[in-house]
């Protein structure tokens, strides 16, 4: 009867474990946006919002453009009508950002994302990227389509209004591309596509109301003002060159919208950067 065999007496190749012929390179943030692209670019509902954001901002636009035509409207900024759609459509660059990772939990593939990349600052950051690139140029490239047939349609115009126009609607570009990051980081903390979805939709769609209902109230109507000079509708139409008014109030510079946008954002991004990492899943 023979005693156990030693490790001296074990194969070389074994003692010093198997090596991988292929080369394994150290995970970086690259590899984590190319998956995240790869996710983001291969689901349907990323083809369904994207693609119903462009026909609203774009459609309206169009039919917007042909009224003030029509009615010989010079003053109106080119880029305006694109306000419009933009409205409505920024729900679904919301609904986006919100599916980007609650789909993951939905599925339970968020398992697999944290087993491949356990640096989940790392995997949140790329989806943070990601989503922000490709939710910025369906945003800006729809509301430039919608410009330039205002330039076209609307030959009086040509001219007429300057590039700070322009600029102010990548502000707003970037202002509705900074609703659906918020959209994602709520998703991150919720987890659930629904209650983020929701929480999205009374963030747009309670404060008018809000504010409205309060300023009918004498000592709560300094607030109610307060409420309708800073929520998303009015910063857009603000941003877009749309004349809007608030009785008894001056409303803020458009400074203070994208400041106060960045800093909600902001907030969620890392709130869901301590929950993303300190939770189980």
């Amino acid at each position: 009867m023979t005693g156990p065999t030693s490790t001296a007496d074990q194969p070389k190749e074994q003692s010093e474990g198997y090596v991988s012929p292929l080369p394994a390179p150290r995970p970086h943030l690259g590899h984590a946006m190319a998956s995240e692209w790869t996710k983001l670019v291969s689901v349907r509902a990323t083809l369904f919002t994207l693609g119903s954001l462009v026909l609203l901002v774009v459609g309206i636009g169009l039919l917007a453009i042909i009224e003030l035509r029509n009615t010989g409207d010079t003053l109106t900024p080119p880029t305006a009508p694109a306000l419009f759609g933009l409205l409505i459509g920024q729900v679904a660059v919301m609904a986006l950002g919100v599916l980007t990772i609650t789909s993951e939990y939905g599925t339970g593939l968020i398992r697999t994302t944290f087993t491949a990349a356990p640096g989940r600052a790392r995997v949140l950051t790329a989806k943070y990227l990601v989503f922000a690139g490709v939710a910025f140029g369906a945003v800006a490239g729809s509301v430039a389509v919608v410009g330039i047939a205002s330039l076209i349609l609307r030959n009086d115009v040509a001219g007429q209004h300057g590039a700070g126009e322009w600029l102010h609607a990548l502000a707003g570009c970037a202002y509705v591309t900074l609703l659906g990051v918020l959209g994602l980081a709520v998703g991150a903390v919720l987890k659930h596509s629904a209650g983020a979805i929701a929480v999205m939709l009374g963030l747009i769609t309670v404060p008018p109301v809000a504010g409205g209902i309060l300023t009918t109230w004498e000592g709560l109507a300094p607030l109610g003002r307060t409420i309708l000079e800073y929520n998303a509708p009015v910063a857009l139409m603000q941003l877009f060159g749309i004349p809007n008014e608030v009785e008894g109030a001056r409303l803020p510079s458009d400074l203070s919208h994208v400041l106060l946008i960045v800093l909600v954002t902001g907030a969620a991004v890392a709130g869901s950067y301590l929950l993303v990492d300190r939770r189980d899943v």
